[in-house]
Formats: C-alpha cells, structure tokens, sequence
C-alpha cells in the first residue's frame, strides 16, 4: 500500500523537546529529513525514564522492538520510501489490545498471564502503517472502573497533578499521552473508557462508530479508539486502525471507507447543534463543568451555528440496567475464578461485581434489553441535529486513589451519563479539552455526530482547537513532567550519564 502521508506544518515548529511533538509535525520532518525517528525515539525513552516512576503509565515497554523499529524508519525514510502513514511514529496500545508475546492480564491480577499468539487487528494495522510501538499501557481490573486504581498495575497518576486520577479504563493511555510518552496511543471504550480520561488529562480521544475500527473479539459497545493530544493527530490515526482486517476477525466491522478522517477545514454556520446540559441520570452537573460546556456551545452560536438546548434523554432505570448488566458479566468472570485468583481481584470490584450475583433471569434480561433502549432514546433525542455538545463527565478529575469519582461501589456508573448513551447508538464522539476548575483540574467537552460520521465529529473538533481561547489550550508539558524532566536530568548532570530507560 502506497503511504498517504499528509502534509503538516513545517519542521521549525517542532517543541524544543521532540517528545512533545505531534504525530503530523514529526511526518512532515521526516519528509524533510531534518529528524530521524531514532531522535525522536530518544526523546521519548528519556521522557518515559523521567516520568514513568511517578505517573506508572506503562505496563510493558518493549525498548528492544522500539529501537529495531525506529533504526528501520530511519532507514525508509533516508530512502525516501516509508512503509506507511505512520513510518516512525511511537504509539503505545491499551493493554486489552492483544499483541503477539504479551499476555494480556485485563488489569487485574487474577489473570492466569498467557502470551497472545497474534496482534489484535489494531496492532496489526499499527505495525503495518510503520509506528513505532513503545509498549502496553495500564488499566483497572476488567477495565470496569474509571481509575489507574488496579489490583495488579501500578497506581497511575494524572501527569498534570499526580494526586489526581487520570480517569479510566484507558488509564495509562491518557496518562501516556498527557505526560508525552509520544504522540499517540490506543486506548479502548464502552461506556466512556477513552473520552472520560481524556477530558480529565486535557488530551483527545475519539469513541468511533461502532464497527469502525475492526476489533477481535467484538463486543455490544466496545470500540477501540484513538487518544492523543491533536484531533489531527487522532484523525492520522483512525485512517490507520479503521481499515479492514485481511484475517476478517471482526465479523460486526463496518464496511471500509473511502479516503481520509483528517479533517478540512469546516465552517459550523448552519450547522444544528443540540446543547445537552443535563444527563437525566447519575451525577449532578458540577457549575464549572457546565460553564465550559455552555461556552463552547456560545461560540458555535456565535460563529454561526444554530444552537438548541435540549432535554436529557437517559433515565435512571436505563442506568442502571446498565450496570446490572455489567455486574452480572462480572459476576459470571469472577464466579469461573478459583479461590486463589478470586483473592487477588481488587476489593472494590469484588463488591461491585457481587451485585450482579444470582440476578433473576427476567430482571437479567430487563438489563439487557437496556441496551437497545439507551441507543434508541439516543438516535430519537440527537437525530435532528448535526451535532451534539454536552460535558465528557459530570465532574472534574478526582483523587488518584478512588475508583471513580463517586468513590461509592453503589453509585459506580453515575458519572457516565453523558458518554455511555452513544456506545448503544452507535455514533461517533469525540472528547476536547474546553477549560479548566479554579483549581487547575482540565474541563473536556464532548462532540458526538450523527451516525457514522466520524469525519464530523472530527472536524467539529478541529474548529474548536482553532477557535477556543488561548487559556484553554493546554501548554505542553505540563508543569508536572518539566518538574520530573528537569530533576532527572539535574542528577544525570551530577553522576554524569543518562538515566536508564523504564523497566520492561
């Protein structure tokens, strides 16, 4: 396949500290042969040696197949012929995100640790496109908390503050991306995994149409989505991994697409956009919270769009037939433990699992029937509009050590209420950084679009990153990682030598 490559801006607007360059910049240096993918490589693997002691975003890192990878880019590239759209790039995956040697725990230390004898769909496809793959990022047992808490990773922590979360199940993959352990990474969603971390760490993730990004095995809800720092960058990388799998492991992907995700520029006069304020289940709205979302919404009206609040669509009931369905899978997973493995799964989603114990067999199948009624209250509420702007979550980040931000195993699921809606729909929502709490704790917006229209949502995403406020835009590094780089290196000065990658 011959790479499609996009331009990008030029290579004097690379960071003074290649780890923090997007994906579409270091392409268009590689292009112009003024950075080699082994450079950048470098710049990450320092990164992560600074870092990777406090934030505890990695699981895995292949330093060896890094280093492989990246002296092969260079050599492509010193050629002039990359061997795809993301030739040289380092990209972490979640560690649900099956990859050929490594066993895949779940996040939780009950797992039996058997290596997977193939790449996921989505690794393969980023192997093929060239990138650079770092290693496997962490998440919560099962990946049902949204939290770095896991009862076999190490705690991850919130690159901006490490006494904050950095949300979950994509734990790692968020903190990967916040902290600049490269310009992309893969996490995995469905309720929110991917969006609720993201609008907590202040980077982008995209939950696509379901179907879109071929998985293995597939399952009611669960997409694979990409979470970086640029809704470009996110764009590049759902061109790569929403291709079809030749092995046809995916028998609900969507047919493939035409052309790219990268979006064009979009004018948003006209545009139908649906304010959505109030969930209608869970969480309260938190003021700040809504004040960001309200802003953004503002400036569409302003811009030229027609904007019209509207009324929540998900109840209680079909919230909590959610998480009775969910606890019950649970309870079915944790039931086929033996007594040793059933030990080491984390307290709190012991308890939370237990719920789904001995569920009746008409209220189990009420649950699940719940379902099909969140996706068509979804489509019946949003179907007039173009677009959808509503809070990522109710809140802002929470401390590093909770479950979730209700810190209640009862009250689990009552911070999804905007995101979860749109895995049973079907549609494609992105999650942006809008703003910032008084105390600093990032404020992400999400746009969801009709379905199927992942090229929307995108481009909805990239007009806001062209239009919101100077304030809003996130300032990389964060204040936390210059702390971290700027100890290590004041030590490496002082004994002489570079510190040593993180430990595979």
């Amino acid at each position: 396949m011959t790479p499609s490559i996009p331009s990008a801006g030029p290579a004097e607007d690379l960071p003074d500290d290649l780890a923090d360059a997007t994906a579409t910049a270091l392409l268009a240096a590689y292009r112009a042969r003024t950075v080699s993918p082994t450079e950048v490589l470098d710049a990450v693997r320092a990164r992560m040696a600074a870092c990777e002691p406090a934030v505890h975003a990695l699981w895995v890192v292949d330093d060896e197949g890094a280093g492989a990878a990246a002296r092969a880019s260079a050599d492509r590239w010193a050629e002039g012929a990359p061997a795809g759209d993301l030739d040289g790039i380092p990209i972490t995956l979640k560690e649900n995100i099956p990859t050929a040697g490594t066993a895949v725990p779940g996040g939780t230390a009950a797992t039996e640790l058997v290596p997977a004898t193939e790449d996921g769909p989505p690794a393969a496809r980023v192997r093929e496109a060239g990138a650079v793959l770092l290693g496997k990022t962490t998440m919560p047992d099962w990946g049902m908390a949204s939290s770095g808490l896991s009862s076999f990773h190490d705690l991850a922590r919130n690159p901006w503050n490490l006494d904050w979360n950095p949300g979950g199940s994509s734990a790692g993959a968020a903190a990967a991306a916040a902290a600049g352990y490269g310009p992309l990474h893969l996490g995995s969603d469905i309720g929110g995994s991917v969006r609720l971390p993201a609008g907590w760490t202040a980077t982008v993730a995209l939950k696509p149409s379901w179907g879109r990004v071929p998985i293995d095995p597939p399952y009611w809800g669960r997409v694979v989505g990409p979470m970086t720092r640029t809704v470009a960058d996110a764009a590049l990388l759902l061109d790569v991994v929403a291709r079809p799998d030749p092995a046809d492991r995916d028998h609900l992907s969507l047919p493939p697409t035409t052309g790219t995700f990268v979006p064009t520029d979009l004018d948003v006069a006209g545009m139908r956009v649906a304010l959505h304020r109030d969930a209608g289940a869970g969480m309260p709205v938190d003021p700040q919270v809504d004040a960001v979302v309200v802003a953004v919404a503002e400036a569409m009206a302003a811009a030229g769009a027609e904007v019209t609040e509207i009324d929540p669509f998900l109840d209680g009931e079909q919230l909590a037939g959610l998480d009775l369905f969910w606890r019950a899978r649970g309870w079915a997973d944790y039931s086929a433990l033996d007594a040793d493995a059933r030990d080491r799964v984390l307290p709190y989603i012991v308890d939370w699992v237990r719920g789904g114990a001995d569920v009746d067999p008409v209220a189990l199948m009420a649950a699940t029937q719940q379902q099909l009624a969140v996706g068509a209250a979804t489509l019946a509420a949003t179907t007039a509009f173009d677009l959808v702007v509503s809070p990522v979550s109710p809140v802002a980040t929470f401390p590093a050590t909770w479950p979730g931000p209700t810190n209640d195993v009862a009250t689990a699921m009552h911070h999804i209420g905007f995101t979860v809606p749109y895995n049973f729909s079907h549609q494609p929502a992105l999650a942006v950084q809008a703003g910032w709490t008084d105390d600093g704790r990032p404020i992400g917006v999400q746009l969801a679009g009709r379905r199927f229209d992942d090229r929307g949502v995108l481009a909805a995403g990239a007009w806001w990153e062209r239009h919101r406020p100077d304030d809003v835009t996130p300032d990389w590094p964060t204040p936390v990682v210059r702390d971290l780089v700027r100890a290590t290196r004041t030590t490496s000065d002082h004994h002489g030598e570079q510190p040593p990658p993180p430990p595979a």
